[in-house]
């Protein structure tokens, strides 16, 4: 009986369904938790995600947090680690994608790691340095008005090198067509040259299954989550995950649903203009009217919902609605607030009977599920790519859950969840 082999740390909510969905594709049972466990080990899975709150927050509690999950993650019996980040890159100048990288290279005596947030499934590509999302860089895709994390440069070894102590390298599209071979002897070759933190280019799945494949006994990899989706098999094939590995399971959810939405990417904003056209009933949030009267308005009309209709709550806004919001309150004010009324309703709505919990938004994730006093998660049906359904107890209920970053699934998606759970 294999243990836990594989240990991830993702610094949000939404990356961390995104990569247990995407491992748990391999039918191995993939556990997720909510922050650091403060218990002792008790059921560990082959596969162990923690997913952390810490990709804006200030860079030494980032660090501090990951390597706590790292300690716990060691303690589990894992002996490979993946470093989880969004497939845009989401990062300032001073972190975190690179302070954490160089913290948990330091406590596992590794001096060189990856960087590649690629996930051509979701239009993320790189090609020599830059990151595509669609066929928009980075720089010019709906990213750059990110209101936490905007990104205004395309190109990964600039964004990464002033988070980072230690020099930056590519490996490019050219070396990586060329296979494993040339991958590996491209990474010794930065090596000798001093170089700790190589890129890797990659536009195509096969470009993945190259990257990890050569970098699978590294004892730390990072990136989206698309690059550790081939290393189920990888591990399977060396012997580290053993046949008899422990399966998925499958539970019967009452229907009762809740839609809450507090990203405010374009897709989501499409997302919800989809899901109100289908006449479901929606109440959207204002920051100004919650800063002057509270949350009670949106409780009162939540009360009043039947949740088979499946009603949606949501925050999100085009960009310029932000924008001014955040003029007059401030940007982490917005946020907190936005937060603190999404969760609120998240677990009104669970003690009204809602037992399907679908949520948009990587920040309105972690307030929703610490909300819900969600600590693990199993792994269940995948929604869209990177996107599972989860099931969990809140409160000693069974729930299910699923944490959608704001970019990912189709226009449909809230309807695609629900009909996805409904299947036999």
């Amino acid at each position: 009986m294999t243990g836990t082999i594989f240990g991830c740390i993702a610094d949000d909510f939404t990356g961390a369904t995104d990569i247990a969905g995407l491992l748990a594709r391999s039918g191995v049972q993939v556990s997720l938790r909510i922050g650091v466990p403060d218990s002792p080990l008790t059921r560990t899975s082959p596969f162990e995600v923690i997913a952390l709150k810490s990709r804006t927050a200030p860079v030494a509690d980032a660090i501090a947090e990951t390597r706590a999950a790292l300690a716990w993650l060691q303690g589990a019996g894992a002996t490979r680690f993946f470093w989880k980040y969004c497939s845009t890159f989401d990062s300032t100048a001073e972190g975190n994608i690179g302070p954490v990288a160089e913290a948990l290279m330091r406590d596992l005596g590794t001096d060189q790691t990856v960087y590649c947030p690629a996930f051509p499934e979701n239009g993320r590509s790189i090609f020599m340095g830059n990151l595509f999302v669609g066929r928009q860089p980075l720089a010019e895709s709906p990213m750059k008005d990110h209101p936490l994390t905007p990104m205004r440069d395309s190109n990964l070894m600039r964004l990464l090198q002033p988070q980072v102590t230690r020099p930056v390298g590519l490996t490019d599209r050219l070396t990586v067509a060329r296979g494993v071979d040339a991958v590996q002897a491209s990474l010794a070759y930065h090596r000798a040259d001093g170089v700790a933190h190589v890129v890797m280019d990659a536009v195509a799945d096969s470009d993945l299954e190259t990257i990890a494949a050569a970098c699978r006994d590294m004892p730390l990899m990072t990136g989206g989550s698309a690059l550790a989706m081939p290393l189920p098999a990888l591990y399977l094939a060396d012997g580290l995950l053993s046949k008899d590995a422990p399966r998925q399971a499958t539970h019967e959810i009452d229907r009762t649903t809740i839609v809450l939405s507090g990203s405010c990417s374009a897709m989501t904003n499409a997302q919800v203009a989809a899901y109100i056209a289908q006449g479901v009933p929606s109440y959207q949030l204002d920051p100004l009217t919650l800063t002057q009267s509270g949350p009670q308005a949106v409780l009162d009309w939540l009360a009043t919902q039947d949740l088979t209709d499946a009603p949606l709550i949501y925050a999100t806004a085009d960009p310029a609605s932000v924008k001014a919001a955040q003029a007059k309150l401030g940007v982490a004010q917005v946020g907190a607030l936005i937060e603190r009324t999404l969760a609120a309703c998240a677990v009104a709505a669970r003690d009204a009977g809602a037992r399907r919990i679908i949520v948009a938004g990587g920040e309105t994730s972690g307030a929703v599920t610490k909300a819900l006093g969600v600590s693990q998660l199993d792994i269940a049906s995948e929604i869209a790519p990177g996107v599972p359904w989860t099931y969990c107890l809140s409160a000693g209920t069974r729930i299910a859950l699923t944490l959608k970053s704001g970019n990912f699934g189709t226009e449909t998606f809230f309807s695609d969840a629900q009909a996805k759970l409904d299947q036999p």
